[in-house]
């Protein structure tokens, strides 16, 4: 069974990643955005990205948004 794009950023975020990026980044759009792209990093320096596609993608900006997970500038 293929995880969810939220089980993928909980599992990297319970090992101490930190998310770094998040494409697009503006949510006045959500009703257009089909993908969304989470790029992560880790203490040591190493990238990891997943991504969500269709409703998928507005449940993981919901996720991210009610889970205070990111503090970047245009959430």
């Amino acid at each position: 069974m293929e995880s969810t794009s939220i089980e993928k950023l909980q599992k990297l975020i319970n090992n101490n990643y930190k998310i770094e990026k998040i494409s697009p980044l503006i949510f006045g759009s959500d009703a257009e955005i089909n993908i969304v792209s989470v790029t992560l990093v880790s203490e040591d320096g190493k990238k990891e990205t997943t991504r969500a596609f269709g409703e998928e993608s507005h449940l993981l900006r919901e996720y991210i948004r009610k889970n205070e997970l990111f503090q970047g500038q245009g959430f």
